[in-house]
């Protein structure tokens, strides 16, 4: 494949907002997508995206916006993907691929692969990256650049399908791997619904301490809003992470509730050695990942 190969003829987007959107304007800008249909419950979104050069038109009917569609992409909260994918079905063409960029893969399946026709494929996808930033506007072209995104093929996967959405993530810059279902429910607990728990509670934590008239956030300078920041993500979006990979989550829950504890307890008993041994363990195992 060579960068002014179209690989895919005809992409339908279903969310068009920060993953949804990058990938469009990313595969645009590698030379490998023809037409970009947008599709979302917003026309304003849809509009805007339609502005800034993401898509080429719109459909809010997700059954006409995948007419003709070589790939559907869809980039929706994890809980709506079934009932989405069940609505647009009778309008894809034989062969039509689908995939995902949902943070939950084991639910997201189960509940996708029953549904489908004989000739329709799916391909469940994660790119490992984002912002705290939501809809079109949030969207650019390097978001995937150097950045994983894991796909979990099952033994229902065609092969030229999964060919196809690997080579599509490769064109925007993104480092491809496969792993199991269950690893990767396990992994992303931990390295990402995990932090995005602690995140939300620290902020309810320090929000909700009335020892003052004022709210203290006011005070918070860069350590405290650097380390938060997830915390200004989509709601609605977080809310179906825990539900759907409830099991992965609270194991990694548990497991940070083993560490905070014995770091209490080391400060209650005022150990110094060993307050000084736990962080000296958190900062090597730090700096080893950058």
């Amino acid at each position: 494949m060579t960068a002014k190969t179209v690989l895919i003829p005809r992409l339908t987007i279903i969310g068009v907002g920060l993953i949804g959107g990058s990938l469009a304007l990313a595969l645009k800008e590698a030379g490998v997508v023809g037409e970009v249909i947008g599709c979302g419950r917003g026309k304003p979104n849809l509009e805007k995206a339609l502005e800034l050069g993401i898509i080429d038109s719109y459909k809010r009917d997700p059954q006409e916006a995948v007419s003709g569609a070589d790939v559907v992409f869809l980039a929706t909260p994890v809980k709506t993907l079934a009932t989405v994918t069940q609505r647009f079905l009778p309008g894809l063409k034989p062969g039509a691929i689908i995939t995902d960029g949902g943070s939950v893969k084991g639910a997201v399946v189960r509940a996708i692969e029953p549904l489908l026709p004989d000739g329709i494929h799916f391909v469940p996808g994660h790119p490992i990256a984002g912002t705290e930033n939501s809809g079109a506007e949030a969207a650019f072209s390097t978001l995937y650049h150097g950045k994983r995104c894991i796909l979990t093929p099952t033994e229902n996967t065609a092969s030229n399908a999964l060919a196809l959405v690997r080579q599509m993530w490769s064109a925007v810059g993104s480092d491809v791997v496969q792993m199991s279902l269950e690893k990767h429910d396990k992994v992303l607990a931990a390295i990402s619904h995990l932090p995005h728990m602690v995140a939300y509670a620290l902020v309810n934590a320090v929000g909700s301490y009335d020892h003052y008239e004022e709210n203290i956030l006011e005070y918070s300078a860069g350590g405290f809003r650097d380390f938060t920041r997830i915390a200004s993500s989509d709601p609605t979006m977080w809310r179906d992470i825990a539900e759907t990979n409830r099991d992965a989550l609270l194991e990694m829950m548990e497991q940070f509730d083993v560490f905070f504890a014995e770091l209490k307890a080391d400060i209650v008993a005022g150990n110094s050695d060993k307050l000084f041994d736990f962080f000296q363990r958190s900062k090597q195992l730090r700096d080893a990942i950058l």
